[in-house]
């Protein structure tokens, strides 16, 4: 007789506004079982996990938990009903001992009171996690995966019944991964229902008992692992119609190399890194989460510096330690968060465009000339289509593709030779996607070089002249256009297939 589900979504969907994030979802979790989950980014997997803990409620549908329908409104009532996650960046609060981390939502009254019994509890939580950790230690000071096991014991001291485990080894070295899938395994040894998401399908391999590939919302198959292969599980991961991603138009490069790179290093971070970027080119850097691909622009604009190999720039060697020294030499750096690090939301568009070149608009005195900063802000307004009736409002209440717009005018003010777009389509629609597609092909075609990094591999093969792979911080590949595939870059994104 088949078991029950510890969890199952049944007929799931889930929209956010136009954006159908899962449509018709159909999902089992058994006890004993670690079930994988993979998708490319924007597949549905983090709405899916929302709904699973209680943090979305679906639309149409319903979640299941030991065979009962059920309505989770709020992680608390998921937790009440043995259903947690962890996540890639863990929870812990720094100030905090492990032990007060543990109980941080403890029900039990009894227990809040009697800090011996929490302690011995949390001891015995540690131990069977197969780790030594002084529960009286301040969390300020643990590893990541120090920290991950206190998330973990912090489940398991309310009967957790679902785990799930989102991205859990992305910031983990080799020896710390191998532990936390250790404790996945022997964790549904022990009955619980472990739910593992990973872009590293060798980890899939090597943890999972069955893994569910899913795609722009959709549930494409569920099998054994021992019924799955590397190659077929890419092909279900990026096997959307094609006609959904915009052509590739060919930039006109030419044989001026702008920017040189050569073995460029973060300790710690990213390593040997080597490319030439021509001018008149769009290079397009392609990885999953954990690639390290920001790090490499956040190095490039000085944000965060290398700490080795060289940069030749304009035909000279630069070190770049500053964003200021990066913004001297013509490089200019469109964040992947425009709303945290990208733009004021509060100030006006105007404020916003002219952000980076405000210099220019300083009178004798110090004060700024807001008819010549209007008068910029709606010339950027008109060329980017920036869909505001005045250059006076928040950008706060703007699309995100209009907030994308203003960001780009940010930097496009400042007539850049090298311009670094991290995730340039985030978050926004299609229209507004091929818009801005449209802004950094003409930016190209104007005489200026782009380095394009993106975790959407349509957008990276529209855009790209070439494509730059990454894997954990390492370089991997680079494609010419010509021959870059969508499954051809997972292979390489997913160590399936030896650097080039």
């Amino acid at each position: 007789m088949q078991p029950v589900p510890a969890l199952a979504l049944r007929g799931v969907s889930k929209s956010f506004g136009m954006t159908l994030a899962l449509s018709d979802m159909t999902l089992e979790l058994f006890p004993s079982e670690v079930h994988a989950v993979v998708g490319e980014h924007g597949a549905g997997k983090s709405t899916m996990i929302k709904i699973m803990t209680g943090i979305h409620q679906p639309d149409a549908g319903r979640v299941e938990i030991a065979g009962e329908a059920v309505g989770l409104h709020g992680t608390k009532a998921a937790r009440l009903r043995g259903v947690a996650a962890i996540y890639q960046e863990p929870m812990v609060f720094p100030d905090l001992d492990v032990t007060e981390n543990i109980f941080i939502s403890a029900t039990d009254a009894g227990l809040l009171l009697d800090r011996r019994r929490q302690r011995s509890r949390a001891g015995a939580l540690i131990a069977r996690l197969g780790m030594t950790l002084d529960v009286d230690r301040e969390a300020r000071g643990l590893t990541l995966a120090e920290q991950q096991a206190v998330e973990i014991a912090r489940a398991l001291s309310q009967d957790v019944r679902v785990l799930i485990m989102d991205e859990p080894t992305a910031s983990l070295s080799a020896h710390e991964a191998a532990e936390l899938r250790r404790i996945a395994r022997e964790l549904a040894a022990s009955g619980v229902a472990v739910v593992y998401i990973s872009h590293r399908l060798e980890e899939v391999f090597e943890v999972a008992h069955r893994v569910t590939v899913i795609r722009d919302g959709r549930h494409i198959s569920t099998r054994p692992v021992a019924e799955v292969t590397p190659q077929g599980m890419i092909a279900e991961m990026v096997g959307r119609a094609v006609g959904n991603a915009a052509a590739r138009v060919p930039s006109a490069a030419g044989p001026e190399v702008a920017l040189s790179v050569r073995g460029l290093t973060r300790a710690g971070v990213f390593e040997d890194i080597s490319f030439d970027l021509h001018r008149g080119e769009i290079l397009a850097m392609a990885g999953l989460i954990g690639a390290r691909r920001t790090d490499v622009g956040l190095a490039l604009f000085g944000i965060a510096p290398a700490t080795g190999g060289s940069i030749v720039c304009r035909g000279a060697p630069v070190r770049i330690a500053a964003p200021a020294e990066a913004i001297g030499l013509g490089i200019a750096y469109v964040s992947e968060d425009r709303r945290k690090l990208g733009l004021a939301l509060p100030l006006p568009i105007r404020s916003n465009i002219t952000l980076a070149t405000l210099r220019d608009y300083l009178s004798p005195l110090g004060l700024i000339d807001r008819g010549r900063e209007r008068a910029t802000a709606m010339a950027y307004r008109e060329r980017l289509a920036i869909r505001a009736p005045d250059v006076e409002m928040a950008v706060g209440v703007l699309s995100g593709g209009n907030q994308q717009k203003v960001m780009l005018a940010k930097w496009l003010a400042l007539k850049p030779d090298l311009l670094i777009v991290d995730e340039p389509t985030r978050g926004i629609d299609i229209g507004a996607k091929a818009e801005v597609h449209a802004l950094i092909r003409a930016f190209v075609r104007d005489g200026g070089t782009a380095l394009v990094i993106s975790s959407d591999l349509p957008e990276v093969l529209a855009l790209g002249d070439r494509v730059l792979v990454m894997r954990e911080g390492r370089q991997m590949g680079i494609i010419a256009a010509a021959e870059a595939t969508q499954e051809g870059i997972m292979a390489l994104a997913t160590g399936q297939r030896a650097a080039a």
